[in-house]
């Protein structure tokens, strides 16, 4: 018998890591979490921690370590905390495969240190190749480590080019529910609060993400992301709204044919996929009822509305350090219309703001994104004082 696979879940409090060791704990011969990671949520990391028994578990929050050590006293695991711990935990050398659920540039440091080490990644974490993707697929190719998307358009668009390696893509088509605010005018938009924008009508997702689905600057960094997933320049990336989201993607080939991966708005599905592949698992999941569906539908996005879309792709134009920026601003943007600093349309009009003021950089090592991460956070604070 086959020992299980020990899978690294960096982030296993959040909407992905959860969803994972669902995933896990159904298959427990074939998977073993063999290390878990939380930032802030001590609680539940430590009841994660006594269901699944991982080797190790990091608390990023320092403050917090004593709370997570106390509690797993009894068990034989290892407690670390920090950062840094966190990076060092992915290069063990039991880990087969570590799944990135982190939520934006933090994911960074610790995917380049797995894929140093030759671990293969599971990435759910988009912003690692928005901010870093030339260093990181470069790295991947040296490394002969593979990275198996778990986003469902890109595990979706995964899916369609499986045993198509031969045959060159005329195009891409990432699908998008069109989040909240489907069909509000600017003028609309310009008044919407936190609460509504945190409604996502089909996934069930993190706060962040819900909030860049509803702007749908989640649509331009998966954008950005399948550039260089795969390899592809932006005029072969195209995004349409299919309210249903059961289409997760679509794959055109030069002879104008497409293929589409489907399936019910479950996220479980693509995490499962990304760390069994190149095996499709039986599971129990729920099956596509298709007398629920009786159409699916396709509109084109207004950029002109959803301004953050067109500025993703402008970014992708640019390259350099410009995703980099828009990211960074981006999530400072958020964090602050959550908080109800500014206002729905001003997340796209600062992240547009930062992209013109921080200085271009065609060439970017790791420590030139870094700084650039770090003056566009502090232009876009600079600006809402």
């Amino acid at each position: 018998m086959e020992t299980p696979k020990d899978i690294a879940i960096l982030g296993s409090t959040g909407s992905i890591g959860t969803q994972a060791l669902d995933v896990i704990s159904r298959s427990p011969d074939r998977f073993y979490a063999s290390l878990l990671t939380a930032n802030h949520n001590a609680e539940l990391l430590i009841e994660q921690a006594r269901k699944f028994r991982p080797k190790e578990v990091v608390i990023v929050n320092q403050a917090k370590y004593s709370i997570v050590k106390e509690a797993l006293a009894d068990l034989p695991v290892q407690v670390h905390a920090g950062a840094e711990a966190m990076e060092e935990a992915v290069t063990r050398d039991n880990i087969d495969m570590v799944l990135t659920a982190l939520v934006g540039f933090s994911g960074l440091k610790p995917t380049i240190q797995a894929i140093s080490h030759r671990k293969d990644i599971a990435l759910a974490n988009k912003e690692t190749l928005v901010v870093a993707g030339e260093i990181i697929t470069q790295m991947a190719r040296e490394k002969e480590v593979d990275i198996i998307p778990v986003d469902s358009e890109h595990s979706a668009l995964f899916q369609c080019l499986v045993g198509e390696e031969i045959n060159p893509i005329e195009k891409i088509y990432l699908t998008a529910s069109g989040g909240p605010f489907r069909g509000y005018s600017l003028d609309q938009l310009q008044k919407v609060t936190p609460a509504q924008a945190l409604k996502h009508p089909n996934w069930e997702m993190g706060a962040k993400i819900t909030i860049d689905s509803a702007s749908m600057m989640n649509k331009g960094l998966e954008v950005i992301e399948a550039k260089w997933l795969f390899d592809l320049p932006a005029e072969k990336i195209d995004v349409i709204v299919h309210p249903q989201s059961i289409i997760h993607s679509i794959v055109q080939f030069e002879d104008g044919s497409m293929k589409a991966q489907m399936g019910l708005p479950d996220m479980r599905l693509p995490i499962q996929y990304a760390i069994a592949y190149p095996q499709r698992l039986e599971n129990t999941f729920p099956r596509f009822p298709f007398g629920q569906y009786p159409q699916l539908t396709f509109e084109s996005v207004d950029i002109q509305v959803f301004k953050n879309l067109g500025l993703a792709f402008e970014a992708l134009k640019r390259g350099g350090n410009v995703p980099c920026i828009i990211n960074a601003a981006n999530e400072v943007t958020n964090k602050l219309f959550r908080e109800n600093k500014i206002s729905f349309t001003e997340i796209g009009d600062l992240n547009e703001g930062a992209m013109e003021n921080i200085p271009f950089l065609a060439h970017p090592a790791l420590e030139d994104l870094i700084q650039s991460d770090a003056d566009a956070r502090q232009w876009v604070l600079d600006q809402v004082k």
